[in-house]
């Protein structure tokens, strides 16, 4: 099995059937969570080709760290060179 170091990591691309793995739940599911059909709980940001749809991994961490806290994503441009996630971090041990 391949090691992912942590670039490779926050850098990759899942698709529906991998993040429903990852969240034990159905693909129709992620799919309403993408829509924002799920009351509440906070819009999965996805990428959209057409008709499929894939969720960076970062995207989807902070998207659940968002879920945790009890609160709702606010939408951030991190600084270049940034990960969402750790800018979410920064600003909050600042």
């Amino acid at each position: 099995m391949l090691e992912h170091t942590d670039s490779s990591v926050a850098g990759q691309i899942l698709t529906i059937q991998e993040v429903a793995t990852e969240l034990r739940c159905s693909k129709a599911h992620i799919a309403n969570l993408i829509r924002g059909a799920v009351r509440g709980t906070p819009r999965l940001a996805a990428i959209s080709f057409g008709r499929r749809k894939v969720v960076r991994r970062e995207s989807l961490e902070s998207w659940k760290w968002t879920c945790e806290q009890g609160g709702q994503i606010n939408v951030m441009i991190p600084p270049s060179g940034s990960s969402a996630v750790n800018a979410r971090k920064d600003k909050l041990h600042a």
